[in-house]
């Protein structure tokens, strides 16, 4: 089982792949949603990390595909454009995960 990236820079493709995580770089909703389908065709995608900024700018179908679908888990990770404190961002994730705000 693998990991795959779907970023929105240069920057985190190149660190995850030091990591041995292979990657595409895209820019619009429409490439995010293509590569999020083949990653989803894909058998030994476990696991498909998707940029910050990208989730926001397709939230609302992300989200869908996170609800109904089973397989590959899709995760969302922080990139260059996201802050430092990190006590904001698990309080943002119970929030969106629990329905109450910290």
């Amino acid at each position: 089982m693998k990991f795959f990236l779907i970023s929105d820079n240069t920057d985190t493709q190149m660190g995850m792949r030091l990591a041995g995580i292979e990657g595409v770089v895209v820019h619009t909703a429409q490439e995010v949603q293509t590569a999020l389908d083949d990653a989803s065709q894909n058998k030994d995608i476990a696991i498909v990390l998707i940029t910050k900024k990208l989730i926001d700018l397709c939230h609302d179908k992300i989200y869908e595909r996170k609800l109904t679908s089973q397989s590959p888990l899709i995760v969302e990770i922080p990139d260059r454009h996201a802050t430092s404190n990190i006590s904001d961002t698990i309080s943002g994730y119970v929030a969106q995960a629990v329905g109450i705000k910290l």
